[in-house]
């Protein structure tokens, strides 16, 4: 690398706190938002899924008190559906992603879904492996639909979240996460 163009490493974090996102988070949220993704959301999205969309759940993690993932969630009666969830480059493999899905798995829960799906690239191996961990499989594919290059999203699906099976996996899960 040249000489400048280093990226500083993140200290370990110890424990991410999730809070509801707020309108003042955009702006932070947006950075991350183009540093994980070739195609974003418009800052004006998350304003308005904040501000109008009364089915919208989203949060944001900090670390000592830095933005540095953020994940949202629609819930619609027994449905919920991921939406987003980002985590800054360089947060990355230290678990951040798993605690945010676990916050949306139990906001969906505490919303009376029963159900919860989501689209991922099918390049995003490491993504999927944390889904299927948490009971998601793959129901479908949605064939060209990024549009940036045209590769397929799977549609991945977790059932039964309010049934004994899936709370005691999820348990299960949680233990093993929060001992790491």
């Amino acid at each position: 690398m040249k000489a400048g163009l280093e990226r500083a490493s993140a200290p370990e974090p110890a424990r991410m706190e999730i809070a509801p996102m707020t309108l003042a988070d955009i702006g932070t949220v947006m950075e991350i938002e183009r540093a994980s993704f070739s195609t974003t959301w418009p800052a004006d999205a998350f304003y308005n899924e904040l501000h109008t969309n009364k089915l919208a759940y989203y949060f944001v993690g900090r670390v000592a008190g830095r933005i540095v993932a953020y994940g949202g969630i629609w819930v619609i009666f027994e449905d919920s559906h991921v939406t987003t969830i980002a985590v800054d480059p360089v947060y990355r493999g230290r678990k951040l992603g798993e605690a945010m899905l676990l916050h949306l798995l139990d906001r969906a829960i505490e919303g009376g879904a029963a159900w919860m799906t989501l689209e991922v690239r099918e390049s995003n191996v490491a993504a999927q492996q944390l889904y299927r961990k948490y009971g998601f499989t793959t129901v479908t594919t949605r064939k060209g639909y990024y549009s940036d290059n045209n590769e397929n999203a799977l549609v991945m699906w977790a059932g039964n979240l309010k049934g004994a099976f899936f709370r005691s996996r999820l348990r299960a899960l949680r233990s093993r996460f929060e001992q790491r």
